[in-house]
């Protein structure tokens, strides 16, 4: 497991940055420990609303394979509409890490920022179990127009992904035993 934490089109941002990188290497072992699942190699973005559009459009499309230039445009226009309520959002990439994009907007003090951190490594252990990251590549080759997938799977993963999404918000409860650490 190998955390690591950069900035994407921002400035003036060095002591987030700094709290950051403090926050996520306790995070990482915090969840590790009580999620199953392996910890994959994650990387953390702090970005705004639409770094956060671009490059999660950037890291869907590329995770999708092949892409027509008009889809790819309508799917970070819509992106930018979503982006701007979003405060953090975990994407496999194709060599097995995962990236984690944290909307800086959104957070005011560093315990929203430890609950987002702990949500989203909730996700990234969620990737690393078996059948996870070919049902996401699955969805968003659909979404993009490569390949169809039938309407079965289509609420298979929408409902596996509501279990997953239940399952990261009832783990957010550990951000206050990082927040306590770093007091």
């Amino acid at each position: 497991m190998k955390l690591t934490v950069t900035t994407h089109k921002v400035s003036g941002y060095r002591a987030t940055l700094r709290t950051a990188q403090q926050l996520a290497d306790q995070a990482g072992r915090l969840v590790e420990r009580s999620v199953p699942g392996r910890m994959p190699n994650v990387q953390i973005t702090l970005t705004t609303a639409r770094g956060l559009a671009e490059l999660a459009t950037t890291a869907d499309a590329e995770l999708a394979g092949q892409t027509d230039r008009r889809v790819l445009a309508r799917a970070e226009r819509d992106a930018r509409k979503v982006a701007r309520d979003v405060a953090g959002r975990a994407i496999p990439i194709a060599d097995g890490s995962v990236l984690v994009l944290v909307n800086i907007d959104q957070h005011r003090t560093p315990d929203d920022f430890a609950t987002t951190l702990v949500h989203e490594l909730v996700h990234a252990m969620q990737f690393s179990r078996r059948g996870v990251r070919e049902r996401i590549v699955r969805d968003l080759r659909d979404a993009f127009g490569v390949e169809p997938q039938s309407r079965r799977q289509s609420r298979e993963h929408m409902r596996l992904l509501g279990a997953e999404e239940n399952e990261a918000y009832g783990r957010e409860y550990l951000a206050q035993q990082l927040i306590t650490a770093a007091a």
